[in-house]
């Protein structure tokens, strides 16, 4: 079996901007408004896993001993 490649986060938020679109208009059956709702569902909480995941590694700085550490800004 396959894994499934993860996308990309641009060609995710593309995507969830086409569906959002779509269902907009107005235009679509109500069994489709549903399954594009749950599919924009999905990609939202992958982009947002996504950003969360690059807000933790963005919070971390290399120490002069080479280990990751948090980053801890001083006032």
């Amino acid at each position: 079996m396959k894994e499934k490649k993860e996308r990309k986060f641009e060609e995710m938020i593309t995507e969830l901007e086409a569906i959002v679109k779509e269902l907009e208009n107005g235009n679509v059956d109500l069994d489709v408004a549903i399954d594009k709702y749950t599919e924009a569902m999905k990609l939202a909480k992958q982009c947002g896993d996504q950003l969360n995941d690059a807000t933790e590694r963005v919070n971390k700085i290399l120490a002069e001993n080479g280990t990751l550490e948090d980053f801890v800004v001083e006032e």
